[in-house]
């Protein structure tokens, strides 16, 4: 029986003291804080904890009520999460939030439990982009709300550093309308210079916090993905999280990379199966960008066509290769991908989206050549302030959500 969890409640009061409520991530709003049972997934780095916090604080005057708890807290070393809940519980508590859920083994089992068990506990959790929700284990399924969080868009970004919300657009909004879109956003601010920044440093929120530090701070998050959060959720051994951290780093200087398999593979000394699964790791924690030419089997880890960093912050993390064609290509796949869309290599021009509109990715000086007559086709270009019909500024494509 636990005697006294006053451990847990100072490292929450201090956690709460500093966390800054000026900027919330989009999808602060879109949660639905009325669900018992809500999963929280995304990318180190994204803002995941800073979420929760800022919730607790402005939601709960009360804070015997609420309990935060990460669980890769050593008091979980001698404590089940079971009896944390059942002790909140019994003490007048109404919400627990559990960060960093995939520390725990077991989890998804004792979630169910405590779900079930403790019917007035409303609990919120946070976990990795790697996270698999079994929908057998626990059966979870019909109880849990799951949302993503992705990295910051350039929206955001420029909530952060001009102070202004701007509105978000859908995909068809901008290629219907973006000279109306550009024009408006334009005039009232400067947005090249600001889209600029963010290509190098603006898809995290700890950017602010880090300042000259942000590119070695973000290289020791993706260790600690690989080194941390990995075998917490897989059967992974240290060799293969060394040859992933070898794969990555050869990667990184040869992107956009149409990998010769066979090749890539034996650099780092592994197999095709070690070497899939390797690459779709990395791409599940955000660190890669896998585009194929068609749409993938559910399940199947099938070779990919072309091989891109997961955002361009990450590749001036990582890589002297800072190609500005490469850049421009990675924010492009990033923001589509990130907004829920489904983006392809196309055989004239450079990507698919969602199976029906091609885009060449370039420069202001890029023309229509290479997509010449094909139907439903774009040019997303840089250093353009409004573009013209079918040309669309490339900066647009960050006010997707």
């Amino acid at each position: 029986m636990i005697e006294d969890i006053s451990i847990l409640r100072q490292a929450m009061t201090s956690r709460l003291q500093a966390t800054e409520t000026k900027f919330h991530r989009f999808l602060y709003h879109q949660i639905n804080w009325e669900n018992r049972l809500i999963g929280i997934r995304g990318y180190r780095g994204v803002g995941k904890t800073t979420l929760v916090l800022q919730h607790i604080k402005e939601t709960f005057p009360n804070r015997q009520s609420v309990l935060y708890a990460s669980l890769d807290h050593g008091w979980f070393q001698t404590h089940s999460l079971y009896d944390l809940a059942q002790y909140h519980q019994q003490h007048g508590g109404t919400h627990l939030f559990l960060d960093e859920i995939h520390h725990y083994h077991n989890w998804q089992t004792e979630i169910k439990n405590i779900y079930d068990d403790f019917p007035t506990l409303y609990i919120v959790f946070t976990g990795s982009s790697m996270l698999h929700i079994n929908t057998q284990a626990g059966d979870l399924s019909r109880r849990l709300r799951i949302y993503t969080m992705p990295v910051m868009s350039l929206r955001e970004y420029i909530a952060i550093e001009a102070g202004v919300e701007l509105p978000t657009y859908s995909l068809e909004q901008i290629l219907n309308d973006s000279i109306n879109i550009a024009s408006s956003l334009s005039e009232q601010m400067i947005i090249q210079p600001l889209f600029e920044n963010y290509l190098t440093k603006g898809c995290y929120p700890f950017y602010k916090e880090k300042g000259d530090g942000f590119e070695q701070r973000l290289q020791e998050t993706i260790w600690l993905i690989l080194e941390r959060d990995w075998p917490a959720l897989e059967d992974v051994n240290y060799s293969t999280i060394q040859k992933t951290k070898r794969l990555l780093m050869v990667l990184s200087e040869a992107v956009p990379l149409t990998p010769n398999m066979t090749e890539l593979f034996a650099a780092v000394e592994t197999n095709r199966e070690g070497g899939l699964r390797m690459l779709y790791t990395l791409e599940k924690a955000g660190v890669l960008r896998l585009i194929t030419r068609e749409p993938r089997s559910v399940g199947m880890l099938r070779k990919p066509d072309k091989i891109y960093m997961g955002n361009s912050n990450l590749m001036h993390a990582l890589s002297s290769n800072t190609n500005i064609g490469t850049i421009r290509e990675t924010f492009f796949c990033n923001q589509l991908i990130e907004a829920g869309h489904e983006v392809y290599l196309a055989k004239k021009g450079d990507f698919v989206v969602d199976t029906q509109y091609t885009f060449e990715v370039g420069g202001a000086s890029k023309t229509f050549k290479q997509i010449r007559g094909v139907q439903n086709s774009f040019l997303a270009v840089d250093n353009t302030s409004v573009g013209d019909i079918n040309r669309i500024p490339l900066w647009l494509f960050g006010f997707l959500y």
